[in-house]
């Protein structure tokens, strides 16, 4: 289980422990509570039940075991759990029993103040352990009288309080309460868990107020998000709960980056709670029908981040768009800031592009104009590394990924036959983007900027662009589609992937090929009944099991659906919504990061990859992304209108969508004998 706020996070098992494996309590991607048992005479209480109330808050209700004379189910323990800027449990012990009860109730704390990659390193479902890196020595543990424990780094000034609102027993790293407790009587214990990588000493008193106004103040923002999100009424239940949970999930991954005045969404849970350019900058382009609040908060933290030096040791050039933040231990031991990402750049103009289409004011983007020109000039003349008018990469640190499109697994660059793709690699989706971004920021030059001659040379650029991608990355075999990359060499990297969905939503696919592409990517060999695999069935390193080979991703999924919007096939769009809605029931209706590529027809339900983020921040994007293609919603800030498909399925006949912010009015989506109108509220 995982309970979050921000980018605080406590991943816990059933019953609410924390083992000392690679679960614990995380702040600042540094590990501050390793191990947080609970025993009640010696013995691990049995659950009942458990689970998350809201994102950052869970319950685990449990009764105890035969133990050392204590007969199973006499005593019942609440335990609640809240994390904000520290983790606080709240214990109630109550005696069931119409006699008196003699027990003992123990803690066991513990940590290593492990950077969070580290410790993703030694799953076997995540990583390696046979070949990860040692995790640090356990902390030092001291008791600081009867009422806390001070967790303190060998080598370093990490510091983890645990501190207890009644006074125990400590010995070593054990704090025990011997209790005698008469019938139906009840005790309560509250461990309150305070860090700091600065080692600063923390009251009690301070503590108390801490977590009093930190509760308060998570649930009026978790309040106040709802309150500004749309307000969905629809007969269909799959969407209703799907979009429900989608915007519930949005709101866990929302955090701030330093000196940051609004919340962006993170990646994703437990091991992305940070920024990823990439993943955040599609999540905000997914997700604008919510509002532009993530979508401005993430183009201004970017920016913020946005490199200016060339700096090979962290794939930094001027201009470019940031791809990974760490901080804390994780800073230390992998990178504080990286750049390793050959796409966040293109698609952060998109963004901005996208922000004024919905809001119809120029403020966002002329206090971003020359972070968007310093992107252009990235693209031109380091993105293109060999002037052959593509854009390519090639990591320049050998500790940097090896692949830096959004499949940035070692082995997703693969040929038809099987064999891998040599750097640098030019990624087909990447040549769309950019061919987007530049007639996007041909639009601005126009009506924001009032730059006629960056309007002309940019749109004329585009054109090119898209006349030698046609000839350089088509291929003929199969029945005509585009290739994956370019390799080092120019060879066309010839499997056959999800990624052509992007181009058909970018537009740099030739009208004349639209139809081929559309039929490729809803053909059987990527079409699996429940998404859009990676890779084909056809294709030699196909596998439904590998990260980006052939499972199904929802927001690869969503933008291949984008893309067939466009391109008018309103009935694949269809197709893959109900498909997408039918999967998230089986995942508690949070679609996670990534699922099996299995035909439907071989699994009654869709197989859970074993190491999937969830919440997700653009899975969480694409039940939302899809809503909005149901309805056709598009804004023109030209006309000052928002503008709706004629028709809708059948299916959504009833729905209203009450509250969508669009160019400077409220407005009112409906459906109704089929037909979709959009009114202002």
């Amino acid at each position: 289980m995982t309970i979050l706020e921000g980018s605080t996070f406590c991943i816990c098992d059933e019953i609410g422990d924390l083992d000392g494996r690679t679960s614990g309590f995380f702040a600042e991607d540094t590990r501050f509570l390793s191990r947080l048992e609970l025993r009640v005479n010696g013995a691990r209480p049995l659950l009942l039940s458990s689970g998350t109330i809201e994102y950052f808050s869970a319950a685990f209700y449990l009764r105890n075991p035969v133990a050392e004379g204590l007969v199973q189910d006499s005593l019942s323990i609440a335990r609640e759990r809240f994390v904000g800027d520290g983790m606080q449990d709240h214990l109630v012990v109550r005696n069931e029993t119409a006699a008196p009860l003699r027990f003992e109730l123990a803690l066991d704390v513990g940590t290593d103040f492990a950077d969070i990659i580290s410790v993703k390193e030694h799953d076997f479902a995540l990583g390696n352990p046979l070949h990860a890196r040692p995790l640090p020595a356990p902390a030092a543990v001291r008791g600081d009288g009867a009422n806390q424990f001070v967790l303190e780094e060998q080598h370093g000034s990490a510091k983890t309080q645990v501190l207890f609102s009644r006074p125990g027993l400590i010995d070593g790293s054990r704090v025990s309460f011997a209790l005698e407790l008469a019938a139906r009587e009840r005790w309560e214990l509250r461990v309150d868990v305070v860090t700091s990588l600065a080692g600063d000493e923390s009251l009690p008193l301070v503590v108390e107020r801490r977590f009093g106004e930190g509760r308060a103040h998570v649930q009026e923002s978790l309040d106040a998000w709802r309150l500004q999100v749309p307000r969905l009424r629809t007969p269909h239940d799959g969407l209703a709960r799907s979009f429900d949970r989608s915007v519930s999930d949005l709101a866990a991954l929302r955090m701030r980056t330093d000196g940051s005045i609004g919340m962006l969404p993170a990646a994703g849970m437990p091991w992305f709670m940070t920024v990823f350019g990439r993943d955040t900058l599609i999540t905000s382009l997914q997700t604008m029908l919510l509002g532009p609040e993530l979508a401005i908060a993430s183009l201004d933290a970017l920016a913020a981040l946005q490199a200016r030096e060339d700096d090979p040791s962290i794939d930094a050039e001027p201009g470019k768009i940031l791809h990974e933040l760490r901080r804390g231990r994780a800073a230390e031991t992998w990178f504080g800031t990286y750049y390793g990402t050959v796409d966040a750049t293109p698609l952060y103009l998109i963004l901005l592009s996208e922000v004024w289409r919905w809001s119809a004011e120029p403020a966002v983007v002329e206090r971003l104009r020359e972070p968007a020109l310093a992107a252009l000039r990235w693209i031109d003349e380091y993105g293109d590394r060999d002037g052959d008018g593509f854009v390519e990469y090639e990591r320049r640190t050998p500790r940097g990924l090896e692949n830096q499109s959004w499949k940035d697994s070692g082995d997703s660059q693969r040929f038809h036959d099987g064999s891998y793709a040599k750097t640098p690699i030019a990624p087909v989706e990447v040549q769309g983007y950019v061919y987007d971004a530049k007639l996007r920021m041909a639009e601005l030059a126009r009506a924001v900027w009032a730059d006629e001659a960056l309007a002309v040379r940019l749109e004329a650029e585009a054109a090119e662009l898209r006349r030698r991608f046609d000839e350089q990355f088509w291929v003929e075999e199969r029945g005509g589609y585009y290739a994956l990359a370019l390799d080092g060499d120019k060879r066309r990297v010839d499997s056959l992937c999800s990624n052509i969905g992007h181009l058909l939503w970018s537009g740099i696919v030739p009208r004349e090929r639209v139809e081929t592409i559309a039929g490729q990517l809803m053909g059987d060999e990527l079409w699996s009944g429940r998404g859009i695999r990676t890779m084909s069935t056809g294709d030699a390193a196909y596998n439904p099991l590998t990260y980006h080979n052939g499972t199904v991703w929802p927001h690869d999924t969503s933008l291949g659906a984008w893309g067939l919007s466009r391109s008018g096939h309103a009935g694949d769009v269809d197709r893959i919504a109900r498909s997408l809605f039918r999967s998230a029931r089986y995942f508690e209706w949070s679609l996670p990061e990534v699922f099996a590529g299995f035909r439907r027809d071989e699994t009654p339900f869709p197989i859970a990859y074993p190491t999937a983020a969830r919440p997700q921040a653009w899975a969480a994007g694409a039940p939302v992304l899809m809503l909005r293609l149901l309805l056709g919603v598009e804004p023109d800030p030209h006309s000052g209108r928002l503008a709706t498909a004629a028709t809708a399925p059948e299916w959504l006949d009833g729905l209203e969508l009450n509250g969508v912010r669009a160019v400077g009015k409220l407005w009112r989506i409906a459906v109704a004998g089929g037909r979709v109108s959009a009114e202002t509220a």
